[in-house]
């Protein structure tokens, strides 16, 4: 059997300094802080599943959103062992509206983006410090975002 990557969306909303993460509901990785996000459908546009899944896990939706961008990891599938995903982010602007927690979502929380990725923090993913990274450095650097 081919080991083929699988592509995966996701949207980092920022407001005030502050990053919307989620907590896993369901394995794998249960109760790990996550990133709004998931697996693409076929046909579908990266953007375009990105705001699906958003919208999916915690009823929002965001206007412009900025290529923040891709970060490889591998996701575990009981019965199947672990398999590599393409995971390619945004970057958006909260604008209005309570995010609730659904879908894949146990909670959803507004956390400062300068904790996010520290010690003691159990991340879904290993590639989350790397895209948390960006992310600071990205809204340090410009005030159209946060």
């Amino acid at each position: 059997m081919y080991d083929y990557p699988r592509p995966c969306a996701g949207v980092v909303v920022v407001k005030r300094g502050e990053v919307l993460v989620l907590r896993r509901a369901h394995a794998p990785r249960r109760g790990c802080l996550d990133i709004p996000g998931g697996f693409m459908d076929a046909g579908e546009s990266i953007e375009g599943a990105a705001r699906r899944e958003l919208r999916e896990e915690t009823g929002l939706t965001v206007g412009a959103m900025e290529w923040l961008g891709f970060f490889w990891d591998r996701y575990y599938l009981k019965g199947f062992g672990y398999f590599p995903t393409m995971n390619f982010y945004y970057l958006a602007r909260w604008r209005s509206g309570t995010p609730r927690a659904a879908d894949d979502a146990a909670s959803a929380e507004w956390v400062p983006a300068a904790e996010l990725g520290g010690r003691g923090q159990k991340l879904a993913w290993k590639h989350m410090r790397e895209v948390f990274l960006k992310v600071r450095g990205r809204i340090g650097a410009r005030s159209n975002i946060g």
